[in-house]
């Protein structure tokens, strides 16, 4: 059986390094008291590749500036196609594929290094926001069809997913390299959901289902498609 990549960083190489034109699919180590992270879980069920896409996982730090260092050099070692950083979002229902990352940190926990930056850019001479690069609505549309429930989100939040999403899109664009980036959170997984009554979760299988039609969906479409997908609130 194939063995997707998986990038240098806290995790040791597992494989050769990716093909240029492939897929670099991250997630995060728990942070918060929490044991697991389904973001990281859900790259352990993803396939070796998609299509002729082959993909590398990369289990990045839940740190300020590391999670940005981590990712910038997998990129560099495997010139991937496509970047897909995948985050918790505990409370929320839906698998949410984000639209915009802003140039904040505003941290209400430190990370897992102590660090709570409060009001502070993640990049000083960055602009205020970067739109995802990926087709964020193809990618929802997708997830959908794979019957999960997923959404259009307008928000990344302000902790170190937002980080590393703004960190991302601000040196691809600054080393003028051509991937395109996207971000997914993603619920609790349904393990997390004990002691947390009336809160949402979703099964780690189904999420996986979801990354891998949002992937495919993002491989294969050049101009993202045109549906409404804004909110009132």
């Amino acid at each position: 059986m194939a063995r997707r990549t998986r990038a240098a960083g806290p995790v040791p190489p597992q494989a050769p390094p990716a093909a240029p034109g492939g897929v670099l699919v991250t997630g995060f180590e728990p942070f918060g008291g929490e044991d697991v992270n389904p973001s990281w879980e859900i790259c352990a069920l993803l396939p070796a590749a998609i299509g002729h896409a082959r993909l590398t996982v990369l289990r990045v730090p839940t740190e300020f500036r590391r999670a940005i260092e981590v990712t910038a050099a997998a990129i560099e070692a495997h010139s991937p196609a496509l970047v897909v950083m995948l985050g918790l979002a505990g409370g929320r229902a839906a698998m949410s594929v984000e639209r915009v990352a802003i140039n904040v940190d505003d941290a209400r926990i430190p990370d897992n290094a102590g660090a709570r930056p409060v009001d502070e850019p993640v990049a000083p001479a960055g602009p205020a926001a970067y739109f995802a690069t990926a087709p964020v609505k193809a990618m929802t549309a997708a997830i959908r069809e794979a019957g999960v429930p997923a959404a259009v989100s307008n928000t990344a939040g302000t902790f170190v997913c937002n980080h590393l999403f703004y960190g991302v899109l601000h040196y691809l664009a600054a080393s003028r390299r051509p991937a395109r980036a996207a971000f997914i959170h993603v619920p609790w997984m349904e393990s997390q959901a004990v002691g947390r009554e009336g809160q949402p979760a979703m099964a780690l299988e189904t999420m996986a289902r979801g990354v891998e039609a949002a992937i495919a969906a993002a491989l294969a479409t050049a101009e993202d498609v045109k549906m409404a997908a804004g909110t009132l609130d």
